[in-house]
């Protein structure tokens, strides 16, 4: 549909950013928390920092509510680090750690800013892993309970919105990329026991909430990447279809609905795969209605016929930040992904494509009727401080112009839309590339090599968007819209 004005936000739409705890709080050996599993993880990245002091959040968190604050925002998306709550098995929760998130939640609402809190962000600590044999074993069920249950105890009367698992498609999906797999030959059948455990915990976490945080709401945080055909071929719509499943439509339509839907069980069956469902688990299962969807959307795929006899290949992602080292997967017989011409790519050859939200928020609300609020969204590029003393972004902020014009012609399409929240506030450090890549509104003075003094410097970026936040979604810049 074509709109004649800009659009609309709500009146009470919730404007901020997002960040996790391993990527933006550092301070890993401090006031009794202990080592996760993706610390590990990104100590194998070489050439890139780690995260033993990331953005240093942990010890900047109040110079940061308070740009946050003067950029006018009125939520922030954030992790809490479990192996800070439980750093052991004892069964005891680490008292320094509650009182780090008491500090940062109390220095949000005192300035106004609705706190919005995942619950798991990829930090599972290592001492879950080595006891529980990590998300492959049912122990970690009770202990993910407990844990959560000691975070709404503890931060529900101020926290109201909460987020269960983030990016668990994404985590299944990419499980070697992101050290979820223990095993790669047996992998394509360990996956989908390991997702109907993730799937416990997550119902664990929405049937804890909804007991213990008067007023609470909670939802969880699939990575949505929309898939088109590559042409009308009608083999090119199934392919589509078929990658929308197996990457996150399987998900999504498990926490809607609370049961796995019909083309994974035949999935299941065509391929003697058993995901070792219990009883006890559908009952959980039936209990965990959701309030509201996270979303976190970036780019988009385009997908096409992959032959039978077609030579299968892995999705590897581009490490490098120098464009074309990406490799599409080719599942046989399933799908295969392959290059849009209609769109750009970043450094890192991730599809910038505005109308992908749009899509998106459109595709979740006429499945799932669901609330929904934009919890990842944002541009990564190399970039450093200029020589007037500024950081100058104008590449990302075309992409906020464009993307949050999407969400906003979403909600006049009637999607209900209750908050914008990109990644990242901060620099931080990427999942796979290090702080080499930049997602941030505000500026990190430190690089893989070189921690520097930390300094927060505003971009450009930060001004931007603070005009549009103070005047609701109406300030779009020199231009004065944002049309495509």
């Amino acid at each position: 549909m074509h709109y004649k004005k800009n659009p609309i936000f709500p009146a009470r739409f919730m404007w901020g950013a997002s960040s996790a705890a391993w990527q933006v709080e550092g301070a890993v050996n401090e006031d009794g928390r202990t080592p996760a599993i993706i610390d590990l993880n990104s100590k194998t990245k070489t050439g890139y920092a780690d995260n033993s002091i990331a953005s240093d959040h942990y010890h900047h968190y109040k110079e940061d509510v308070e740009l946050m604050k003067k950029a006018g925002f009125t939520s922030y998306r954030f992790s809490i680090s479990w192996s800070r709550i439980y750093p052991d098995d004892s069964g005891v929760p680490n008292q320094l750690g509650i009182d780090f998130y008491n500090n940062l939640i109390d220095e949000l609402v005192k300035n106004g800013i609705e706190p919005i809190v995942t619950l798991y962000h990829y930090d599972m600590p290592v001492w879950v892993d080595k006891k529980y044999n990590g998300w492959y074993g049912r122990g970690i069920i009770a202990a993910f309970d407990q844990y959560v249950r000691t975070c709404f105890k503890e931060f529900g009367d101020r926290v109201k919105y909460w987020l269960s698992i983030n990016e668990q498609n994404m985590q299944i999906c990419y499980g070697k990329w992101l050290g979820v797999c223990k095993n790669d030959e047996t992998w394509f059948e360990d996956q989908w026991k390991v997702n109907n455990i993730m799937n416990v915990c997550h119902a664990k976490a929405v049937i804890a909430c909804h007991e213990l945080v008067e007023g609470g709401k909670i939802g969880p945080v699939p990575g949505y990447v929309p898939i088109y055909p590559e042409t009308c071929n009608p083999k090119d719509q199934i392919a589509a279809q078929n990658a929308e499943e197996l990457t996150e439509k399987v998900w999504n339509d498990f926490y809607a609905h609370q049961k796995y839907n019909g083309f994974i069980k035949s999935y299941w069956r065509e391929n003697n795969i058993d995901p070792d469902i219990r009883p006890e688990d559908l009952e959980d299962f039936s209990q965990a209605k959701i309030d509201f969807f996270g979303v976190n959307c970036y780019r988009s795929n385009t997908a096409k016929y992959a032959a039978p006899d077609a030579e299968p290949k892995d999705y590897i992602l581009n490490k490098s930040g120098e464009k074309g080292n990406l490799q599409f997967p080719v599942v046989p017989g399933v799908y295969a992904l392959t290059n849009n011409p209609f769109v750009k790519t970043t450094d890192w050859d991730w599809e910038i494509d505005p109308v992908a939200m749009r899509y998106s928020l459109r595709y979740i609300w006429d499945h799932y009727q669901l609330p929904m609020v934009i919890t990842e969204n944002g541009y990564g590029a190399h970039e450093e401080v200029a020589e007037d003393g500024k950081v100058h972004d104008p590449q990302r902020i075309q992409f906020l112009r464009e993307q949050i014009y999407q969400v906003g012609r979403a909600i006049q399409d009637g999607c209900e839309v209750i908050g914008y929240n990109p990644w990242s506030f901060t620099d931080l450090l990427s999942t796979g590339n290090g702080m080499s890549k930049r997602y941030g509104l505000v500026f990190i003075n430190t690089t893989d090599s070189d921690v520097r003094d930390l300094r927060r410097i505003p971009k450009d970026s930060y001004y931007w968007y603070s005009n549009l936040i103070k005047s609701n979604g109406q300030d779009w810049g020199v231009d004065g819209n944002a049309k495509l």
